[in-house]
C-alpha cells in the first residue's frame, strides 16, 4: 500500500502534551483552534486509515500463506517381540 502523504506527528505530540499539560494544571478543559483542530483530525483520519490497510494487507498475506497439514493414522500394530 503507498504511503504518498507524510504523517504529520508533530500535530499529535503537540496534542498530547496539551493534555498532558492541561491534566497537571488540574484544568478542566483545553480549547483548539480550528487550524489545530483540522490538522489533528485530518492526521488521525489518515493514521487510522493507513492502520486499516495495513491490517487488511497483513489478513490478506496471512490467508495466501495458511498450508493443509494432512495426516494418515494406520492404527499400527501391537506385535511383541
Amino acid at each position: 500500500m503507498p504511503q504518498d502523504n507524510q504523517l504529520n506527528v508533530a500535530v499529535l505530540q503537540q496534542f498530547i502534551n496539551q493534555v498532558k499539560a492541561a491534566d497537571l494544571g488540574r484544568q478542566k478543559e483545553i480549547r483548539l483552534d480550528i487550524n489545530t483542530a483540522k490538522n489533528l483530525s485530518y492526521t488521525l483520519g489518515l493514521a487510522m486509515t493507513r492502520l486499516a490497510g495495513n491490517y487488511e494487507d497483513l489478513l490478506s498475506q496471512q490467508k495466501s500463506t495458511e498450508s493443509v497439514v494432512s495426516v494418515e493414522m494406520d492404527g499400527g500394530s501391537w506385535d511383541k517381540n
